[in-house]
């Protein structure tokens, strides 16, 4: 894998449904090792790894990049390529994978009751196992805990050829990467080291960018003034040099207004004024040349109520199947009106399952509980997307303020056909805030969502004034929105969960 590499030239992309272009001109060069490709929700980061990879052709340009390609999509709904291959595989680096990251041999025959972290480690696995010269993965750590992240960062950390990783993962972009590509359409920017470090190289830049656009505005403005006060000489000199004031006969007085002309004293506060002028224009030139970022409004509160009823739900003790031989039993099940809970535990504990379980026996009326779920297939998303759009003016654009204020695009957004996982989260608990719900609960509310959406979603949770539950592998966004936790503990026999209140 020593003479390979990815590049773009010139590269122009933008999808039927869209308005205008998401990508105009881009060119970067990449070779071996792994770079991090990072940006809001929407951006066009997995566009980019399709087209590094030939799902997508561009419109113009050209993209070099070796036939041996693989792409890890983010969704998991579907098994991945050579997976029956890989599982059948007994040579050494199969056997390797699946230790290295945990995969049993039966999983292969129970796709559809695993847990999207287990089905993200086999497409990790069965991609690797093929030895591609470039991988390009997108959100490995969606789904995954804290154990499976490491198990997957080491497994990644090992490759050798061209990786791209679309990741919000700021630990992992910071271990694997030697260079960051921001997306920011139209266009992307390059830098080098892990997330971290290109991140502040970049923001170094928007300050100095920034002072110098300070330091020039003020400069503009003074010259502005003199030109002002140079051209009121000017316009005193055409009146001195004019000759209607004068009295037909007073012949003197219209000599030295000839001389004047003659010797060019009187035009000099002219061409003072004119060549000032050049140079007001020059530098007003200059200073639109510098751009600024513009800065959204970021942050929202999200309306909600609190039911006047007692229980939001309250079930006895019970069980729940997973699968044929797995199974989860939980003690008895109440939530009050404003009791804010964590759902935790390993992947494939019955977290989902028993959120599922829960929505069947609320006490509530559908239309105030706002479910948003760990994952929302293609089809889904579509209907989400259209039933944003048929809403009213006023409606929708409450709607995309609150998206707005998540850290997306409403403009990008709309002209999409298939909005981004993330993207999609945001629609779907934008469309239940606009209800007033008693009760918000949301399975992995991270997964998908960039980091400044994260913030903003904690920041808009946090003030909710209704019950919330969420399932998150993410310790520090629990811990600033809840105060209950519901853990699911493994138990001796090793099919077994129990919920536990912690």
């Amino acid at each position: 894998m020593n003479n390979i590499y990815l590049k773009f030239s010139s590269v122009s992309f933008s999808y039927n449904s869209s308005v205008e272009q998401l990508f105009t001109d881009i060119s970067f060069h990449l070779s071996n090792g792994w770079t991090g490709f990072v940006g809001a929700n929407g951006t066009g980061k997995t566009t980019l790894l399709k087209l590094a990879t030939g799902y997508l052709t561009p419109e113009k340009g050209n993209i070099e990049f070796p036939e041996n390609s693989i792409y890890c999509m983010q969704r998991t709904d579907d098994p991945p390529n050579m997976m029956t291959e890989f599982f059948r595989a007994r040579e050494r680096c199969a056997n390797i994978l699946k230790e290295q990251l945990k995969i049993k041999d039966d999983w292969q025959n129970r796709w559809q009751t695993l847990s999207h972290g287990e089905r993200k480690r086999v497409q990790l696995a069965a991609a690797l196992w093929q030895e591609p010269e470039l991988l390009a993965v997108d959100e490995p750590t969606n789904h995954l805990d804290s154990y499976a992240r490491k198990l997957t960062a080491e497994a990644l950390s090992e490759y050798k050829g061209i990786g791209l990783l679309v990741s919000h993962d700021r630990e992992l972009l910071d271990r694997l990467c030697k260079a960051c590509v921001f997306a920011k359409p139209p266009a992307v920017s390059v830098r080098p080291g892990g997330v971290t470090e290109a991140a502040a190289a970049i923001k170094q830049e928007q300050q100095a960018v920034q002072k110098q656009y300070v330091i020039q505005k003020k400069a503009v403005k003074k010259l502005r003034r003199e030109a002002v006060r140079r051209g009121q000489e000017a316009e005193q000199a055409d009146k001195k040099r004019s000759k209607k004031h004068i009295a037909p006969k007073d012949k003197d007085a219209k000599g030295k207004i000839d001389h004047a002309i003659l010797t060019g004293k009187d035009g000099k506060a002219g061409k003072l004024y004119k060549q000032l002028q050049t140079r007001v224009d020059r530098m007003q030139v200059d200073f639109e040349k510098i751009t600024i970022e513009k800065k959204r409004t970021l942050g929202i509160w999200l309306s909600g109520s609190v039911t006047k009823r007692d229980q939001i739900i309250n079930l006895p003790a019970g069980t729940v199947a997973m699968g044929k031989e797995k199974k989860l039993i939980f003690p008895d099940l109440n939530i009050r009106p404003a009791d804010r809970i964590a759902v935790t535990g390993p992947n494939g504990s019955g977290k989902s399952t028993l959120i599922k379980y829960m929505l069947e026996h609320l006490n509530i009326e559908s239309d105030r509980i706002t479910y948003v779920p760990q994952e929302i297939d293609v089809q889904e998303a579509r209907q989400i997307l259209k039933k944003a759009v048929s809403l009213s003016g006023e409606k929708l654009g409450h709607l995309m303020n609150i998206v707005s204020r998540l850290n997306s695009v409403p403009e990008r957004l709309l002209s999409t056909a298939e909005p981004s996982p993330g993207e999609t989260r945001k629609l779907l608990l934008a469309l239940g805030m606009t209800r007033d719900p008693n009760i918000i609960i949301m399975d992995e509310p991270t997964n998908h969502m960039d980091l400044t959406s994260i913030e903003c979603l904690e920041s808009a949770l946090c003030d909710c004034p209704c019950a919330l539950v969420l399932v998150s592998h993410d310790a520090y966004f629990l811990s600033k929105l809840t105060s209950l936790n519901w853990d699911l503990i493994l138990q001796d026999d090793g099919n077994t969960f129990k919920l536990e209140y912690r």
